[in-house]
């Protein structure tokens, strides 16, 4: 019988362990487990700008500049081509140094570029622009932000804004416009703050509607109480008499301080007389005070001494 036997093949190398590299970068695991490799970014700048000196560069950017609106808007263009995203931040930031500075032509130029792009499209935003276009003279167009603010958001409007109209209204003298804005107030149930209700009472009183500016008083009486926030904690504060806003009322009690009545200038001499004596009778007093302490210390000194032994 033949018997058939396999020889195992002579292996000439020998088993050698399989070093892994456990570097990151060269790591790649599948199913999503583990650490991916990173790399830098080459096309992303690794020099980041804090927001305020962008909103200082924007400023001084566009502070050159003429007032026609293509070469603001192109140089608005040119400085946020290289973003993102849009930097809501820094234009914001801009804005409130704008404001600071009062150039509200920039304000108008930079508010209504933002708006254009779909962005800062916020009650903030509004209200800047229609104080800027106040400010700037232009009361018409702020008349028509204000119709389309009030016809968007009607019982939705914040106060602050019925606030503004009546002010810059009252300021021009067009009481009637002040009339319609306070009685949509009323239809809509906002309930004005003291400097309204003043401005208010200032009108009915020059026109001589002397009842109604007594039906204004009852309805919204001077509050007692204000509201603060300090620390983030809300507060209640008496609240401070408001001075009248018009200017012939401010007039008349300057006058009113001016001329004095005879009694009270009599008075103030004698005043005057009985705070001089008062003050020679302290100083008297204080001198016998001291003149008395040093002749104690002195009977005492004299005391120590002669019972020193000699």
């Amino acid at each position: 019988m033949l018997s058939l036997s396999y020889s195992l093949p002579p292996f000439t190398k020998i088993f050698e362990p399989i070093k892994i590299s456990r570097n990151a970068r060269s790591l790649v695991v599948c199913a999503a487990r583990g650490p991916r490799p990173r790399y830098p970014r080459v096309w992303k700048a690794r020099k980041r700008i804090g927001t305020i000196s962008k909103s200082a560069k924007l400023v001084t950017c566009i502070k050159g500049l003429s007032n026609v609106k293509e070469e603001v808007y192109g140089a608005l263009d040119s400085f946020i081509a290289w973003e993102l995203e849009f930097p809501l931040i820094t234009v914001k930031k801009a804005l409130k140094t704008l404001e600071n500075e009062k150039d509200w032509k920039r304000i108008i130029q930079v508010t209504k570029w933002m708006l254009s792009k779909g962005q800062g499209r916020t009650m903030g935003t509004y209200f800047l622009l229609l104080n800027a276009l106040a400010e700037d003279g232009r009361l018409d167009e702020a008349e028509e932000l204000w119709t389309k603010i009030f016809l968007d958001h009607l019982e939705g409007t914040p106060r602050i804004f019925f606030d503004k109209m009546i002010s810059i209204y009252y300021n021009r003298g067009m009481h009637e416009k002040m009339f319609e804005i306070f009685a949509d107030m009323e239809e809509l149930g906002v309930r004005p703050n003291v400097s309204i209700v003043s401005m208010m009472g200032n009108v009915f009183q020059k026109l001589g509607m002397l009842d109604k500016y007594e039906k204004l008083k009852k309805k919204y009486p001077p509050p007692k109480w204000e509201y603060r926030y300090i620390k983030g904690k809300r507060v209640r504060i008496p609240a401070k008499p408001k001075y009248e806003l018009d200017s012939a009322t401010e007039g008349k009690t300057n006058e009113v301080e001016t001329t004095k009545n005879p009694n009270e200038s009599s008075e103030e001499p004698e005043a005057a007389a009985n705070l001089n004596e008062s003050l020679e009778e302290t100083e008297a007093n204080t001198k016998e005070l001291l003149e008395e302490a040093e002749a104690i210390s002195n009977e005492s000194d004299i005391s120590s001494t002669s019972n020193v032994p000699g």
